[in-house]
């Protein structure tokens, strides 16, 4: 068998794997791997200088410790490290245990004792902040684990409350909804112009009311993970265009161009055609609500033959790039005073997103301040 050979990982000579000792530089070939396994720095700075890979460079006050113990005084200590220096500066650099031997300090039975005592020192105090920083680690990770939990059951609570109080809202809502219908179809007598313009403001205030107690419901059951999908077959082209005929009245009303792009042909794809109804009437009365007057809304869909391409572009406030993930939070808008000229419980972009995650889907955004925001997400297409 012929014989291995290594690499120095001071000289970098090849030497054999047999041997501890560099032949080439001297180097103590079982510190070096140690030093190596463990990323030590220490050996790579010395590498440039010369300096003999030996035990030693492990131990960082081995003069110190040797004047601890008598095995010299402070005057030999100085001495030593002088000539440690006039050595460095004549270009032969040497470590402190060579300095003592060579000045005759010290025997080299009593140097190699002195430096295995403090390098086993050096082990047992970095086994035992080992053992501590596991122990912390531990405690940590229980801290964190009791204080998920308590977070996961404190938004149950809030899903429950959610739900439980969106309930009790719907009931006296829908008296108050069909008492105002009677009053505006004039079944309840006959009204003035004025009558009947507050009547169908009070009719408008409560279907934004119903739409916001159906988002608080919607979202309280996809937190609490019961957001059920009813799949079946049907024409995104045919419901983006229902979409955008219900959008039509709120463009017009904002003096905005809505235009819809759609295929001619059914795009066929397979989802919950309720949800996805919603989400697309989200997107599409967000950017209308988020656009000036004069803007423009654009709805797309494009049918490719294994994806269906949907998306809302506008010509609005936009958004900052760095705040985009902001629109996700449940009950957060980007504009919290006050004063904020845009309504709204912040669910919505929150439940979209919940929704179309439930349908294996991802909700994109691009935007840019002052200039607009494109929305989109696709869905598979069948035949």
């Amino acid at each position: 068998m012929s014989e291995e050979y290594i690499l120095c990982p001071n000289c970098h000579q090849p030497v054999s794997g047999q041997e501890r000792y560099c032949a080439h530089c001297g180097a103590d070939l079982a510190v070096a791997a140690a030093l190596e396994e463990r990323g030590f720095p220490l050996a790579e700075a010395l590498r440039g200088e010369n300096i003999p890979l030996a035990p030693e460079v492990l131990v960082p006050r081995l003069g110190e410790q040797l004047v601890r113990e008598g095995v010299i005084d402070e005057a030999q200590l100085q001495e030593a490290l002088a000539y440690q220096q006039r050595q460095a500066l004549a270009g032969k650099p040497c470590l402190l245990g060579q300095a003592l031997l060579s000045l005759g300090f010290v025997e080299r039975e009593t140097l190699d004792r002195a430096i295995t005592e403090q390098i086993l020192q050096l082990q047992a105090a970095l086994e035992q902040a080992n053992r501590t920083l596991e122990q912390r680690v531990a405690e940590r990770t229980a801290e964190l684990q009791a204080a998920l939990q308590r977070l996961t059951q404190l938004n149950q609570i809030k899903s429950n409350f959610i739900s439980n109080i969106s309930h009790e809202l719907r009931t006296p809502l829908a008296h108050i909804k069909g008492y105002l219908e009677l009053l505006a179809a004039e079944m309840l007598g006959e009204l003035n112009d004025e009558q009947m313009q507050a009547a169908k403001t009070a009719l408008r205030s409560t279907d934004r009311l119903e739409k916001l107690i159906d988002d608080l419901l919607q979202f309280s059951l996809a937190a609490r993970g019961a957001l059920s999908l009813d799949i079946e077959r049907f024409d995104m082209a045919q419901l983006a265009r229902q979409v955008c005929l219900q959008a039509d009245a709120l463009a017009r009303l904002k003096v905005l161009q809505l235009d819809c792009i759609l295929p001619e042909k059914p795009c066929w794809v397979q989802a919950d055609s309720e949800k996805i109804e919603w989400v697309l009437n989200e997107l599409t009365e967000n950017a209308i609500k988020f656009t000036p007057e004069e803007g423009r809304v654009i709805v797309r869909v494009a049918c490719g033959p294994e994806i269906v391409e949907i998306s809302v572009e506008d010509t609005g406030i936009g958004i900052p790039e760095e705040r985009i993930a902001e629109i996700f939070e449940p009950f957060h808008q980007l504009d919290e005073t006050a004063t904020r000229r845009y309504g709204g419980t912040g669910l919505g972009l929150a439940l979209t997103r919940r929704i179309l995650e439930a349908h294996g889907s991802v909700l994109k955004v691009r935007s840019q301040v002052e200039k607009g925001t494109l929305v989109h997400f696709s869905l598979p297409s069948v035949s």
